[in-house]
């Protein structure tokens, strides 16, 4: 039974270390407790668990105009997060996990404010008219659990649609694709709506539900040094890519000098295996493509560079050099 509420309000919008957070916070809520632990993430995409991150967004582009993509534990789709974007997670032990009165918390929430929404499907919450507005997903680990999710107040939806948009067409994925549901900024229908009066509202909702006053989570619950050894971990390549995580990509096009077509298979976000076709003439370059990019990560920059470092003359040069530009339009 619980009988203790903490609320703890991150200020860092940098997404790794905010999953850290929500870790460290999982390990060491205690029985009889439930933590809300409000964040917000600067220009990110946060795919599930098991998802296919190429598969999901364009990680090229973000991570080029300064965003991050991140896995998170708990499955479901992929998601866009910024500043117009609020996210809840609900922790407790095994025995006081309540996925409907936690769901309870967020929709009393948004009703305060003048919203009126409903649960829907699994995981999602709607409005009045049917469009979604807060996505939720779900994990544990030992005794302890976490219920989390997002909240669109005034999210950049053309941003939206340019990180998670990627041409069906263009990957066979082997991960788990996402539906994307028609969406709603709260703010179109609450103009007055800001962050700070949904933490509010989320706090005054928290503690209404559970029938008691929450306190702020004591300092140094959240360990410096514990944060940075969960940082390291969600920022590394072998969770982040997904090390057992494949796809498959093939890029065609035809030149002056003939046409080409390359297939790559990719694991963990590296090329593991590449074929490269062609009917050019010059077949003592086009030979040496495939060589050239196995092992390579994938992303644009390092197959460029590995592809217009094969050594050749001016013509093949050229040809090598098209090559590279053709990759990187289907990668970016």
């Amino acid at each position: 039974m619980i009988n203790k509420l903490y609320v703890h309000i991150e200020t860092e919008t940098d997404p790794v270390h905010n999953l850290a957070v929500e870790n460290i916070l999982l390990e060491n809520v205690e029985e009889g407790s439930c933590i809300l632990y409000l964040w917000q993430n600067r220009k990110t995409v946060v795919i599930g668990k098991n998802q296919n991150l190429w598969a999901q967004c364009r990680p090229e582009i973000l991570e080029y105009e300064g965003g991050k993509a991140v896995r998170r534990l708990s499955g479901g789709g992929a998601v866009y997060h910024d500043m117009g974007n609020l996210n809840f997670t609900f922790l407790t032990h095994k025995t006081d996990y309540d996925t409907a009165k936690q769901t309870d918390v967020v929709l009393k929430a948004v009703s305060e404010l003048g919203i009126k929404a409903e649960k829907t499907g699994r995981n999602d919450l709607t409005t009045a008219d049917g469009r979604k507005f807060s996505g939720h997903a779900y994990y544990k680990s030992g005794s302890n659990c976490y219920h989390h999710g997002t909240i669109m107040v005034d999210v950049d939806s053309d941003a939206l649609s340019r990180y998670l948009t990627v041409s069906a067409d263009k990957l066979k994925g082997k991960g788990v694709d996402s539906v994307r549901s028609r969406v709603v900024n709260l703010v179109q229908l609450v103009p007055e709506i800001t962050i700070d009066s949904l933490k509010a509202a989320m706090i005054n909702a928290f503690e209404s539900v559970y029938g008691m006053k929450s306190e702020m989570l004591p300092d140094g619950f959240i360990d410096n040094e514990k944060t940075a050894e969960k940082m390291a971990f969600f920022a590394s390549d072998s969770f982040r890519l997904g090390s057992n995580m494949s796809f498959d990509l093939t890029a065609k096009k035809r030149f002056g000098w003939g046409g080409v077509e390359i297939s790559l298979a990719v694991t963990g976000g590296v090329v593991n295996d590449a074929v490269c076709y062609s009917d050019a003439m010059r077949g003592d370059v086009l030979s040496q493509v495939a060589d050239a990019i196995k092992g390579c990560r994938f992303e644009a920059a390092s197959l460029s560079e590995n592809i217009c470092n094969i050594p050749t003359d001016e013509e093949g040069k050229s040809i090598l050099a098209d090559i590279a530009g053709m990759l990187r339009e289907e990668i970016i």
